[in-house]
């Protein structure tokens, strides 16, 4: 078989409705998705990613009417959420049907739904007639992948095809939004932030991440090290005086002067939308075995500037190396 298999939108139809899995394009990053009824197509999406199945999987979905398939007990917050910012970068964490196999959801009572504004990617549920499973499509503890590229360098030979939708737009994982309990909370930040859920909902709390190895987690994507590029990455002020390796690589944000000539620039401007939708792709080509350290500049934290904080937080060694 040629590697990268690329794919057809009918194509992975097929493939998917026959239990394979395929990598295949949402606005925030390449999903692996698989039939979420399926238990043997969800254990393909572990085995292919290394992915422990203590991290529960997000089910996607094309049709806001098609949330009742995958979740009961479904509160009036979530069709309010959804009308407000579905299709888009918003994940749900809702009480689970019988239907949703465990393995789905680490053995939680609930599960996490996303109605992804990607073309092709509603395309490919809709065609395939399922709620497709679809955690990032990369190896665990490597960095989410923006590019179809990004997926073949990682898993082209572990899976059945890839769905080349362009590079993504968003470019950081879904928000998470937990409506199980009293009160809305977001368990992840991320494009669509706190104040617009609040917006809707008129309160909101957040949750600090954190990170309990071999637990089943609140909700997908909790794991510090799912963030990592393989390169050690620092983020945040560099102590004064410290020597840096001199194969030390800086991403840099707006005009801040840093300790080193930027090697690549997030948004001159400062944009944050820009910044997020560059920040894994720069981690990627960062990510070589000829850069001994990734310094990244400090991010505002307001808005969705609070998502790339919380990706950076969990990406970066907590030290640098002596």
């Amino acid at each position: 078989m040629m590697y990268p298999p690329w794919t057809s939108v009918g194509e992975a139809a097929k493939l998917l409705k026959a239990g394979e899995v395929v990598a295949i394009p949402t606005e925030t990053v390449y999903g692996l998705a698989g039939n979420a009824f399926e238990p043997k197509a969800l254990a393909k999406i572990f085995a292919a990613k290394e992915r422990p199945t203590f991290d529960p999987l997000i089910v996607h979905i094309a049709d806001i009417a098609t949330l009742a398939d995958v979740a009961k007990d479904i509160p009036d917050s979530a069709y309010k959420l959804a009308e407000a910012y579905w299709p888009g970068p918003m994940t749900l964490i809702l009480p689970k049907k019988d239907c949703i196999p465990d393995l789905c959801t680490s053995g939680l009572q609930s599960v996490a739904v996303r109605f992804p504004s990607h073309p092709v990617a509603q395309a490919i549920i809709k065609e395939s007639g399922l709620p497709l499973a679809a955690p990032s499509a990369n190896l665990f503890k490597h960095v989410s992948p923006t590019t179809a590229q990004h997926v073949a360098d990682q898993l082209a030979s572990r899976i059945a095809g890839i769905v080349d939708g362009g590079p993504c737009t968003v470019g950081v994982e879904s928000s998470i939004v937990s409506l199980t309990g009293e009160i809305p909370t977001v368990l992840r930040p991320g494009a669509i932030t706190p104040e617009m859920v609040k917006k809707v909902l008129g309160r909101v709390a957040i949750k600090e991440s954190t990170s309990k190895p071999g637990e089943a987690m609140q909700a997908p994507g909790q794991c510090d090290t799912h963030y990592r590029p393989q390169v050690p990455l620092y983020f945040g002020q560099v102590p004064e005086g410290f020597a840096l390796p001199p194969h030390t690589v800086r991403i840099a944000f707006g005009n801040t002067e840093g300790p080193i000539p930027e090697t690549v620039n997030l948004s001159k401007t400062g944009d944050m939308l820009e910044a997020t939708a560059k920040l894994y792709a720069f981690m990627h080509d960062l990510d070589k075995p000829e850069n001994e350290l990734i310094l990244v500049d400090p991010i505002p934290n307001e808005g969705v500037g609070m998502a790339i904080n919380d990706r950076l937080k969990r990406a970066s060694i907590k030290q640098l190396p002596k």
